[in-house]
């Protein structure tokens, strides 16, 4: 009887396959990350300012004196206390303007805060620290704001303020560029 070769082995090629699907399945979320909030986000009135209470872990927008939305928030990792230093995980506290915002953030949407103010930056001197900077009101990470229920349900950020992608696109249109926000403790 004769030797027969066995025939190559198809896994290889099944696992390319799988592969390809699942990059091209991450790759389809990753680009409705940034069209699904747009399509679901609602258009509010335009907010006079802006309220984060952090005790609550909600950011509400507010117009003649009272909110009329509402968000949960993630904050800094180490959300209690006021803001000391740059690398501390936390979020600042008192009153700032919402002064820039950049639709091509890393995250989905971002809104600067006016921190570090001037009282900010003389505490810090006399503590000779840096007070940091870059705080922003944003949403997702951009390609993850599908996994934002989880995401969102501790505070992981380095001192932002982050919402779901659909409430940041509501926030990103009910806020104009100079709208004060106060952060409560």
């Amino acid at each position: 009887m004769a030797y027969a070769p066995k025939p190559p082995a198809r896994r290889p090629r099944y696992v390319l396959r799988t592969l390809i699907v699942i990059a091209t399945a991450i790759a389809a979320l990753a680009a409705l990350d940034r069209l699904i909030p747009s399509l679901l986000a609602e258009d509010l009135p335009k907010a006079d300012a802006v309220l984060v209470d952090k005790a609550q872990a909600r950011l509400s927008l507010v117009r003649n004196g009272e909110p009329y939305r509402a968000y949960p928030v993630a904050l800094g990792a180490h959300p209690q206390g006021h803001k000391q230093r740059h690398g501390d995980e936390r979020t600042p506290e008192g009153h700032y303007v919402l002064d820039y915002r950049m639709a091509d953030s890393r995250f989905y949407k971002a809104i600067h805060l006016s921190y570090p103010n001037a009282q900010d930056q003389a505490q810090a001197a006399t503590r000779g620290d840096d007070p940091g900077g870059m705080i922003m009101i944003h949403g997702q990470p951009n390609g993850f704001g599908w996994l934002g229920w989880l995401i969102q349900r501790s505070d992981w950020t380095n001192g932002c303020i982050a919402v779901g992608t659909v409430a940041m696109e509501e926030i990103w249109r009910a806020v104009d560029d100079g709208t004060p926000i106060e952060i409560r403790p």
